[in-house]
């Protein structure tokens, strides 16, 4: 697309609200686009349309109408989460108009250098950690996308000497086609979002949008332990900085010692980055960092790895690397009851989100897991399950599927919970039977390994629900 000034007096389509959709129609409208904002939902359910209406902004809810994409329309900008078999979407590729997310239209505002993080898991905790390293070394970061300020909102008052380090999903980075950050990071790829994608070609393929504009004065983070991740290497044409676990590196940033596959000793284990005259330069003791589990080393590695990239000095990150205690809903500590600790990692929305959560424990687990039906068949999961769980609690659409695999596992204890359509009943009582099972010393542990969307409005509603039957036993 072109810059935002560019569609004065051009017919503009934006489909879907939410916090995202308002302030790309408050940029469009300000840029003097025709615009029309439209989303299925009901007004009622459209909190957001008065405030546009307010600004002589057409709204339209309730349905897609007839004739709201024709050969007139410029542009039709997205909510990421629509899907583009969506018949408006479908419409306006048919008639080759040009159909972008909100990232997109932010990359055109953004005086900013952007950092752009994307990965089936740790992005939020990457994303978050990164800003708090830039911020220990005096790097003005500016943290926006899907976690916190909409990206178009912090776009428009960025300043080049500041950072814009952004969360970006597979949904957002499909709908770019000029954005180019200063420094991509690709922490992992997993298996997930096909609904959305249609199989795992289009989800990689949308992932790799993050590096597909950059030239050799930009940097690409990838991690080097991840085969998908090293397959794209070939294609990048920014200058490469990987991270491993696995492998000491020519240049990148890494442990030292390797991991070995079930093999810890983290108390002699660092983290290390070798610079491109092959100067090896500590960062921080393993033992050291702030959050527990091995995939949190990962996220560490790659934080440390794009806060290098962006300028930062390696001696002055170890302070914010060991002070961050994380974000909500990813492996979140909530309390202890009965002597067992429990936790909250709502956020786990996939098979290897689980499995590197029940990872992060030496403690028996009762696991509480369930939800949306992608398709996937949660055959991955069987030998953690063997391995970590000593009773499962399942809810929601895969619960029967998740059951079988937990038999499979040889789980004695296998609890499927359902109180039709009360979404927060049935979570109370799969708190609740997770306690009957609980001893001291073991773990509650809410890791759902499925999107959220058949009971709750997002993973955010389920984990305070979980939370709060927590506190309450």
């Amino acid at each position: 697309m072109n810059h935002p000034d560019a569609y004065r007096d051009q017919e503009v389509v934006i489909i879907g609200l939410a916090k995202s959709g308002v302030q790309v129609a408050k940029v469009l409208h300000q840029a003097g686009a025709r615009l029309t904002v439209n989303d299925k939902k009901d007004r009622e359910q459209c909190p957001e349309a008065s405030e546009l209406e307010a600004l002589g902004i057409s709204v339209l809810c309730g349905g897609h109408p007839e004739g709201l994409i024709h050969s007139g329309v410029k542009l039709v900008v997205k909510n990421p989460g629509i899907p583009y078999t969506a018949p408006p979407v479908q419409k306006a590729v048919e008639l080759g108009i040009e159909v972008v997310t909100e990232v997109e239209v932010a990359y055109h505002l953004c005086k900013a250098p952007i950092i752009g993080i994307t990965g089936s898991n740790g992005k939020t905790t990457t994303t978050t950690w990164v800003g708090k390293l830039l911020e220990s070394s005096g790097m003005n970061p500016i943290v926006a996308g899907n976690i916190g300020t909409p990206l178009c909102e912090a776009a428009v008052d960025a300043k080049t000497d500041e950072w814009m380090v952004v969360e970006l999903s597979s949904f957002q980075l499909k709908g770019t086609k000029d954005f180019k950050p200063a420094v991509a990071c690709l922490l992992n790829v997993a298996e997930t979002h096909l609904d959305y994608h249609g199989g795992m070609e289009d989800y990689v393929a949308s992932k790799a949008r993050l590096f597909a504009n950059q030239a050799s004065t930009d940097t690409a983070v990838v991690n080097w332990d991840d085969p998908v991740c090293r397959e794209l290497v070939p294609y990048i044409k920014a200058k490469l900085l990987p991270f491993s676990m696995t492998e000491h590196l020519q240049e990148g940033v890494f442990a030292d010692p390797p991991y070995i596959p079930d093999v810890t000793d983290d108390i002699k284990r660092s983290i290390v980055y070798r610079d491109s005259h092959g100067v090896v330069r500590p960062i921080i003791g393993v033992a050291e960092i702030g959050l527990p589990g091995r995939f949190n080393v990962e996220n560490a590695l790659a934080a440390c790895a794009i806060a290098i990239a962006a300028g930062a000095e390696p001696a002055k990150l170890a302070e914010p690397l060991s002070a961050f205690r994380g974000v909500e809903h990813r492996l979140e500590y909530v309390l202890e009851h009965a002597g067992a600790a429990y936790y909250n990692n709502s956020k786990a929305t996939n098979s290897k989100a689980t499995m590197m959560a029940l990872s992060s424990f030496r403690q028996p687990i009762i696991l509480i897991a369930g939800g949306l039906d992608r398709g996937s068949d949660y055959a991955e999961l069987v030998p953690s399950l063997q391995e970590r769980v000593k009773a499962v609690v399942l809810l929601g659409e895969t619960r029967h599927k998740l059951a079988d695999r937990a038999r499979q596992a040889g789980i004695e204890h296998v609890e499927v919970v359902d109180n039709g359509e009360d979404a927060a009943a049935t979570l109370v009582e799969a708190v609740n039977k997770a306690a009957e099972f609980a001893e001291p010393g073991d773990v509650v542990l809410l890791s759902p390994a499925c999107a959220s969307w058949d009971m709750f409005r997002s993973y955010e509603e389920r984990g305070r629900i979980f939370k709060e039957a927590a506190h309450k036993l």
